[in-house]
């Protein structure tokens, strides 16, 4: 959202095009694809879906027993999937199934392609939800994941009731697959390696165009169909196979760029996670904070499971710089530092 007002409102002004910055921050295929022909239109067509689900969730939390000011600065919070709450205890200060359940329907709204929830309004119909690739294999994720979490909290008797169990599989399933980042209880403490998994979701995060962070699951689905393209390859070596979305054929320079960005990503996470483990932080802990920065979803494990007081200063710095490259997809932060960019 900021990056289609920054390229609308203030680049034109500087002489530099907004549409590459649009390009640079869009993720996978959709980077082409407008809403609507002029990109003033588009943001103000984002713009709309972003008020009109901010409103819509501040009004159900108000429903569901919040104060005006809890509801109104949790909705911001959960719609641009920033996970903050005025409580310490977070989402799970209010002890509420109603509340839990209405920032789980938003987060996965939140988490969704805005420029699907705009097609889906302008055609009064939601079967473009169940016709989206990405959404589908959003979805599955997250169930997936739950379901993965149900059963070990399940087996392992963390909580007495299988409603509560399933509560908050779910929520934190949600939350952290999103790279929302809210809690309902010490999900860090949970056994064996569910902690882990949870973190791991967050590399995938929310669809393209979404306020979710992470690599973005059509990213992921491009890497995983490319993945089964070369296999195939190798029992057929002659055949021509196409790498689809749905049942359009990818362009192979997208693909191109989709493994770009994995390797950006994947060489910007080992180089923070080395500078870390070099200033003590022991392997959890920096695993956890890289991720937890880098995803934008702010809890981790370890020392930085409840916040990041106990690392050290430097630490810190290098994790600032994490969140503003995860925030700003890598690329656009690094094209706005080229010196190319700005002599076009």
């Amino acid at each position: 959202m900021g990056i289609i007002v920054l390229a609308v409102a203030i680049l034109p002004l500087l002489g530099v095009g907004g549409m590459q910055l649009y390009r640079a921050e869009t993720p996978g295929p959709a980077k082409d694809n407008r809403l609507t022909p002029r990109l003033q239109e588009t943001a103000k067509a984002l713009w709309d879906i972003y008020l009109s689900l901010t409103v819509a969730c501040a009004f159900s939390f108000w429903l569901a027993g919040m104060s005006v000011f809890d509801a109104i600065a949790h909705s911001f919070s959960t719609v641009a999937i920033g996970g903050f709450s005025t409580h310490n205890a977070s989402i799970g200060y209010f002890d509420s199934g109603a509340i839990e359940a209405i920032t789980i329907l938003f987060m996965l709204l939140a988490g969704a392609n805005f420029g699907l929830h705009f097609i889906t309004w302008k055609s009064a119909s939601l079967r473009h939800y169940l016709q989206d690739a990405e959404f589908r294999t959003y979805m599955v994720v997250l169930v997936a994941v739950t379901v993965i979490a149900l059963v070990t909290l399940r087996i392992s008797e963390v909580y007495p009731g299988l409603g509560e169990t399933f509560g908050k599989a779910v929520f934190h399933a949600v939350s952290i697959g999103t790279t929302t980042g809210f809690t309902t209880s010490e999900y860090h403490l949970w056994p064996g390696s569910l902690p882990m998994l949870l973190l791991l979701v967050s590399f995938i995060g929310g669809c393209a165009g979404s306020t979710g962070g992470g690599m973005k699951v059509i990213r992921v689905l491009l890497l995983v169909k490319q993945g089964l393209r070369e296999l195939l390859r190798l029992v057929h070596p002659s055949a021509k196979i196409a790498v689809k979305i749905g049942e359009k054929a990818v362009d192979s320079r997208v693909v191109e760029a989709v493994w770009g960005f994995f390797s950006a990503y994947i060489a910007v996470f080992v180089f923070m996670l080395l500078l870390l483990m070099a200033t003590g932080l022991d392997e959890v802990t920096a695993f956890s904070a890289v991720t937890a920065t880098l995803n934008n979803l702010g809890p981790g494990l370890g020392d930085v499971a409840l916040n990041y007081t106990g690392i050290n200063g430097f630490s810190k710095w290098v994790l600032c710089l994490g969140m503003l490259l995860g925030r700003l997809e890598i690329f656009t932060l690094l094209v706005v530092l080229t010196p190319a960019f700005w002599r076009r």
